[in-house]
């Protein structure tokens, strides 16, 4: 979100001109929400990744999930009895390839815990205690060299919030 083409206005412009619907932003976190008629997600990642390449020099990868997928994997409630604060600091990190295996990644005096795999929405389930400072970022490295580079971690908050635009466009 911090490049000056990875403004909302640019890529929603982008998503429009792919003739997605409804395209609307969550944040300023680069996350966006459309409609589409093709239900092919893996063409779809490719031809979003294609766009925002040429358009806007974007080379990233694009991960996308369905409205449902999203809707269930909130519905789970992963995190029970916990508020996403400094010392619970809860985060969902989507995969992109449902073939990746998951090591595991805690350690005996570890500051995070993994609270679950969700196979449906291919994410990562995690709390971290982020009161140590540095103790975050080790946790994000540890799992893009566990999972490889095409993850994206979001907040539970933010998660919540994508599905409630979801909601909002799809009723």
């Amino acid at each position: 979100p911090s490049g000056a083409n990875m403004t909302n206005d640019k890529l929603r412009g982008v998503f429009e001109g792919l003739g997605f619907a409804r395209v609307a932003s969550v944040l300023a976190s680069g996350n966006l929400v459309f409609g589409s008629a093709d239900s092919d997600m893996t063409e779809l990642e490719r031809r979003i990744e294609a766009a925002l390449n040429h358009e806007l020099g974007i080379p990233g990868r694009t991960i996308i999930r369905s409205h449902d997928e999203l809707r269930a994997l909130l519905d789970t409630d992963p995190f029970p009895g916990l508020t996403h604060q400094r010392g619970t600091y809860l985060t969902a990190t989507f995969l992109k390839d449902p073939g990746v295996a998951l090591p595991q990644l805690e350690e005996e005096g570890e500051s995070f815990r993994v609270v679950g795999y969700d196979p449906a929405a291919r994410a990562v389930l995690a709390v971290t205690d982020n009161g140590e400072p540095g103790k975050t970022p080790d946790f994000m490295t540890r799992l893009e060299m566990a999972c490889g580079k095409d993850i994206t971690t979001r907040t539970w908050l933010t998660v919540q919030r994508i599905v409630k635009k979801l909601d909002a466009i799809s009723g």
